[in-house]
């Protein structure tokens, strides 16, 4: 279904001669295509919808740490381009949670799991990643898990 989504949305930015979009969203395809290779090599189905958010989460990531880099290196042009393109794939992602609700998805699925320590975060954070895929950034959610297990 995002799939779908996608590719109808380059449709749409080549009748509105939006470049910027429809370049942003031809680099989406290609990625998601190359996943899907990678997928298959490994003997695994194409990719689900779950998977591809997680594979436009990485693509946000990448061009946030680039934007930082641009900053940094005075190329406000090329950090603007890349916010350009952080705006476009976000619109395919589904409403980030606040940092409140992300604490409470946490400590309901410590209390979900009856995590008591370190040894449990992986089961934490498989539950999370079951219910809230593509809504978090499991880099911090990692480390409030941890937080919450040793603390």
């Amino acid at each position: 279904m995002l799939r779908d989504d996608i590719n109808n949305a380059v449709k749409e930015a080549m009748k509105a001669k939006d470049e910027r979009k429809l370049s942003t969203l031809r680099m989406v395809n290609s990625t998601i295509k190359n996943a899907d290779i990678d997928a298959r090599g490994n003997g695994k189905p194409p990719l689900s919808d779950a998977d591809l958010l997680a594979v436009l989460q990485k693509m946000i990531k990448q061009r946030q740490e680039a934007v930082e880099l641009y900053d940094k290196g005075g190329r406000a042009e090329l950090a603007a381009q890349e916010r350009e393109e952080i705006a476009v794939i976000s619109a395919y992602l589904p409403k980030q949670m606040s940092d409140e609700e992300v604490k409470k998805a946490i400590a309901d699925a410590i209390g979900e799991t009856g995590a008591a320590g370190m040894k449990d975060m992986g089961k934490v954070i498989a539950v999370l990643r079951g219910k809230y895929a593509g809504q978090m950034d499991f880099g911090k959610a990692s480390g409030l898990v941890k937080a919450a297990l040793t603390g």
